[in-house]
């Protein structure tokens, strides 16, 4: 499993790239395998505000529906919503052309409770 190393990562399968205050996220590879085929996402608006361990959203595939929790706390500042007609872009592009939202964070300090990439590795290798 290829986890990128300029990522952070939690125990629910997001993952998280910070460029300034801003916080893309999407799900781990792990999550889209796992899942199986991804045929329904149901995102935020922007403008949603949400803190640590809020239900964000919902990712659904062939085998199951799951939650998508958020990994940072802020207000979401851009959705991804072409996903709406291509969700299958999660499966083939996890870690890039699939990310879910943008949120600015309010608390940057919330990031050293993630996982980086050596850590989630090995968590997900339990």
């Amino acid at each position: 499993m290829n986890n990128p190393v300029d990522l952070k990562y939690t125990e629910d399968d997001e993952w998280i790239r910070v460029e300034g205050d801003i916080a893309t996220i999407g799900v781990t590879h792990y999550a889209q395998d796992a899942l199986s085929d991804i045929v329904y996402l149901e995102l935020p608006s922007e403008g949603d505000t949400f803190e640590v361990g809020d239900v964000f959203g919902t990712i659904e595939s062939v085998k199951a529906a799951s939650d998508l929790i958020t990994p940072i706390s802020g207000e979401v500042v851009e959705v991804h919503n072409d996903l709406e007609d291509t969700p299958e872009t999660v499966n083939e592009s996890p870690f890039e052309e699939g990310w879910l939202i943008k949120i600015k964070m309010s608390d940057a300090s919330q990031l050293e409770k993630l996982m980086d990439s050596a850590a989630y590795t090995a968590y997900r290798a339990e």
